[in-house]
C-alpha cells in the first residue's frame, strides 16, 4: 500500500523529524512573525487588557430592565425575518446559478465565465459593506439588509451549488443521455437529484449564517436588533445589554439544534 505524504517523512529512521517537515514549520513561523506587527498583534497588549476585559463582563451583572422586553422581541423577530428571507431569496437565485456556473451543466463556456465572475462579485465584499450602500440608497430599515444578506449569500450558495454539481457520478448523467435526454433533462433528472442533499446542508447552515449576519448590519441602521445592540453599548445601559447578549445566544441555539435535527432528518 502506498504510504502517504506524512508518512514518507516522519516517523524517520532516526525519530527525528525530516528536512521537509521542519523547513515547513520555519516557514510558518517566519510569515508569523513578519505578518503580527502588520495586524498590531501584541500578547502583552491582551494581558495589560485583561481588567478592563473582566470589569466590562463584571458590568453586566445587574439588574435586567424588564419594561424592554416588548421591544427586544420585536427587533428580534425582525433580526430573524431578515435571515429567513434573504435566505429564501437566495435560494431561489442561487440555484439556476449554481448549474450554469458548474463545468458539467453549463451550457455554453461563455456563460459558465460570466456566471462565475458574477458570483465571485456578489461575494467579494461582506454584507456589511453591501448594508450601507442599500441603506443610502434606500433609507433605513430592514428591507436594505434582507438584500445585502441576499446579495451576498447568492454568491456563496451559487458557488457552493456549483460545486456540488460538478463531483456528482458521471455514470447517472450518460445513462440519462442515453435515453436522449436534452439539456433540461439531464440536468434535472441526473444532476439535481444527487446535489439536492449539499444543497439543503449548505441551506441551513447559510440560514444560521444568515440570521447572526443580520444582527451586524443593524450597526449600520440596516434593521434588526444590531442597532440597539451597539445603542446600548455607547450608552453603557447594560440592563438593556444583557437582555441583548442572552436573546441573540438563545436564538442562535435553538436554530442550531432544529437546523441539526431537520439535517439528521433529511439525510
Amino acid at each position: 500500500m502506498k504510504k502517504s505524504l506524512w508518512h514518507r517523512h516522519w516517523p524517520t529512521q532516526n525519530g527525528l523529524p525530516s528536512l521537509g517537515i521542519v523547513l515547513f514549520v520555519l516557514i510558518i513561523i517566519i510569515i508569523l512573525l513578519v505578518t503580527a506587527p502588520l495586524v498590531e498583534f501584541n500578547p502583552l497588549t491582551i494581558v495589560k487588557s485583561t481588567d478592563n476585559f473582566f470589569a466590562f463582563v463584571s458590568n453586566l451583572l445587574t439588574v435586567p430592565e424588564w419594561r424592554y422586553v416588548p421591544t427586544l422581541t420585536h427587533k428580534l423577530l425582525e433580526t430573524i425575518a431578515m435571515g429567513f428571507l434573504s435566505t429564501v431569496f437566495s435560494c431561489c437565485f442561487s440555484l439556476p446559478l449554481g448549474i450554469l456556473a458548474a463545468r458539467n451543466s453549463s451550457p455554453l463556456p461563455i456563460i459558465f465565465h460570466l456566471v462565475r465572475n458574477l458570483l465571485s462579485l456578489m461575494r467579494a465584499l461582506p454584507e456589511i459593506v453591501w448594508a450601507l450602500l442599500f441603506v443610502s440608497a434606500l433609507g433605513l430599515g430592514p428591507f436594505p439588509g434582507i438584500l445585502a444578506l441576499t446579495f451576498v449569500t447568492t454568491g456563496f450558495m451559487g458557488k457552493f451549488f456549483a460545486e456540488s454539481i460538478e463531483v456528482v457520478d458521471v455514470g447517472m448523467i450518460e445513462g440519462v443521455q442515453a435515453t436522449g435526454a436534452n439539456w433540461l433533462q439531464k440536468v434535472h433528472f441526473s444532476m439535481l437529484p444527487q446535489a439536492m442533499p449539499d444543497f439543503i446542508g449548505t441551506t441551513l447552515y447559510i440560514l444560521d449564517n444568515n440570521i447572526r449576519s443580520a444582527t451586524v448590519l443593524g450597526f449600520v441602521g440596516a434593521g434588526g436588533i444590531g442597532y440597539e445592540l451597539i445603542s446600548s453599548i455607547r450608552l453603557f445601559n447594560y440592563g438593556r445589554l444583557i437582555l441583548i447578549v442572552l436573546a441573540i445566544y438563545l436564538t442562535v441555539t435553538i436554530l442550531d439544534h432544529l437546523s441539526t435535527q431537520l439535517r439528521s432528518y433529511i439525510i
